[in-house]
């Protein structure tokens, strides 16, 4: 039995709640919001598919309700708007961010988090500096999203299902992530050799895949669907009792020479902890290119007030 406490019931927060209860993930879901009764509202109706779902229960409540939360899924915050970046929201939701951490720890000290809010590496960097938590119990959603992009992507242009697409987009979930093609592969082959047929340009894959949340933003207003999948499949890793690896957002120390600072790279995690980066057989140049990604996050956490 997992109880998981999601704090936010936007959009994003609320599509969580739902498919964290209708995938049978969390069988104890808590929601919690300053506006009690949206909050309420997405409990009831999400409550009321129970019949033709796994068996759960969901509530609105407060922070004392988090008491024995195993997962902590941190969602608040303003969200991102038309032709806004991620990194602009930096300051607003850093101060979100610190004054919510004192109500939840707490109550649910021993809980792993997960922070989804954005700038994600930001925030994730704010709650390691502020929370008193252990590092190996916090995660950025990271690059998750941003890596089932880039497989999505492969995956139709290759006609292949995405899941067999072995590829990650790592660094920076924002303008300076990039993936390391010297590692993607297709049935262990090089992307580019699957299919001489396909014409790969990679700088136009990159540059789809961290601009297809703005797109979306620009059509429909908001992204949550793919962002929610992500954040339950890392919720359901953290449950098991054997790794998975995933590229989500922990501390560097030292890795690649960089220092801290929170961002992607594959990672180990289960049990309801982070265990370790996979630290990837990167280029220098690909390296190079990560070095880049954690000094615009460094410039972004050296202008705002932790």
């Amino acid at each position: 039995m997992n109880k998981i406490t999601v704090i936010g019931t936007g959009a994003v927060g609320s599509t969580i709640a739902y498919t964290l209860a209708t995938q049978g993930i969390a069988t104890d879901i808590l929601l919690i919001d300053i506006a009690t009764e949206k909050a309420e509202g997405e409990a009831l109706d999400i409550l009321q598919a129970a019949t033709y779902s796994h068996p759960f229960n969901i509530k609105a409540g407060s922070y004392e309700d988090a008491v024995g939360s195993d997962i902590v899924v941190l969602t608040s915050g303003v969200a991102r708007k038309p032709g806004q970046s991620r990194l602009d929201l930096a300051q607003i939701n850093v101060n979100i961010t610190k004054s919510i951490i004192p109500q939840i720890t707490k109550y649910a000290p021993d809980a792993t988090y997960v922070i989804v809010s954005n700038p994600v590496d930001v925030l994730t960097y704010t709650f390691m500096k502020c929370s008193g938590i252990p590092e190996n119990k916090i995660i950025g959603s990271g690059t998750s999203l941003d890596t089932s992009r880039l497989c999505t992507t492969l995956g139709g242009m290759y006609n292949v299902n995405p899941a067999d697409v072995n590829a990650y987009t790592i660094g920076e979930h924002g303008d300076s992530s990039f993936t390391p093609w010297s590692l993607a592969n297709i049935a262990g082959m090089p992307v580019e050799d699957f299919n001489k047929d396909v014409t790969l340009n990679k700088d136009e894959v990159e540059t789809f895949v961290r601009k297809s949340g703005g797109e979306v933003i620009r059509k429909k207003g908001a992204t949550f669907y793919a962002v929610c999948v992500s954040v339950c499949h890392i919720c359901k890793a953290l449950a098991n009792s054997t790794d998975t690896i995933l590229p989500v957002g922990t501390m560097f120390h030292g890795e690649y020479g960089i220092d801290d600072v929170c961002m992607s790279l594959p990672t180990r995690i289960g049990n309801m902890t982070a265990n370790g980066k996979v630290l990837l057989p990167l280029t220098d140049e690909e390296i190079e290119k990560l070095k880049n990604s954690a000094n615009a996050l460094k410039e972004v956490i050296n202008g705002v007030e932790i």
